[in-house]
């Protein structure tokens, strides 16, 4: 469970990245979890948008998103989702 001071930290850290993955009509299918698994795992803190085109409420989608691929939901700001999950050898230093 991340602490308000580590979610302000790592928001900071998302705003300068580009979003890697997008969602659109067809929701979260096996596909995109799986490749969101294996980016977040990479990464650690990845940054996903979600096209206008899908129907889906944005804060349950990052939720459902987060249980999925065993992540935390970071932000979910306009049609942005920022999940992250701490790796086994973290690359980002929480405070």
């Amino acid at each position: 469970m991340l602490t308000t001071k580590q979610k302000v930290y790592l928001r900071s850290l998302a705003q300068t990245e580009k979003p890697i993955f997008q969602i659109g009509k067809d929701g979260l299918s096996e596909n995109l979890i799986e490749t969101v698994k294996n980016g977040i795992r990479k990464r650690e803190l990845i940054k996903i948008s979600v096209l206008k085109n899908s129907d889906e409420d944005l804060r349950e989608l990052a939720f459902d998103l987060a249980r999925l691929s065993g992540s935390e939901v970071v932000q979910v700001i306009g049609r942005q989702i920022v999940l992250y999950k701490r790796a086994k050898e973290p690359r980002i230093l929480l405070p």
